[in-house]
């Protein structure tokens, strides 16, 4: 299939990578996995065997007449540790490398039918300005867009790091969550022959 550039130059995109089916379910769970292998799961607290002390009875077992105890250290006192104790835990989920690359698939295919994909020959930023960067968005009638380069552009990334639903990453850094929060998807051509080479 064949895709103009804002700047009128027509480009081939491989119907592999861009003319795939809307999967939504393999697209939720791609999403779900990459939202769920970024959470840390290091919150931890400590049981009645993690709390120092408490090694002794605190009185005999019986003629006290108050209740049996054999610790200080258990979850009813105070000082005492935490009756369910939350664990480090690892969230993620397996999800094939098959199942990614068709799920990112389906994604860039649903960006070209509604439109959603606009493909530049270069981001044209002299410096790093927010307000030319600003204009530049306005022409292609992105705001609520991601920028997606062939490789790290440092007077891009600094130019719209304080504009709002904006964002701009690598072709090597793409992700599912990144493409469907945004709006449009601002691509250059060499990162869409990155993207073909990578998913094809």
């Amino acid at each position: 299939m064949k895709l103009k550039t804002v700047e009128g130059k027509e480009l081939s995109l491989s119907d592999d990578v861009f003319s795939k089916e809307y999967n939504e379910s393999l697209i939720h769970q791609a999403v779900v996995a990459y939202m769920a292998a970024g959470r840390s799961g290091n919150k931890a607290q400590k049981s009645r065997s993690d709390v120092s002390g408490g090694g002794a009875k605190p009185w005999r077992q019986k003629g006290t007449g108050r209740a049996r105890a054999g610790t200080s250290r258990g979850p009813i006192w105070r000082k005492g540790g935490v009756t369910f104790a939350a664990r480090p835990r690892d969230y993620s989920k397996k999800l094939n490398k098959k199942m990614y690359r068709a799920a990112m698939r389906s994604i860039f295919s649903e960006l070209v039918r509604s439109e959603s994909l606009i493909v530049v020959d270069a981001f044209e930023v002299e410096e790093p300005k927010t307000k030319l960067m600003l204009t530049i968005l306005e022409k292609l009638g992105a705001h609520n867009a991601l920028l997606v380069g062939d490789e790290s552009n440092e007077s891009v990334e600094l130019s719209i790091r304080n504009i709002p639903h904006c964002d701009v990453l690598e072709v090597s850094a793409l992700n599912p969550v990144s493409l469907v929060a945004h709006d449009k998807v601002v691509m250059t051509s060499a990162a869409v022959v990155k993207v073909q080479e990578w998913l094809s």
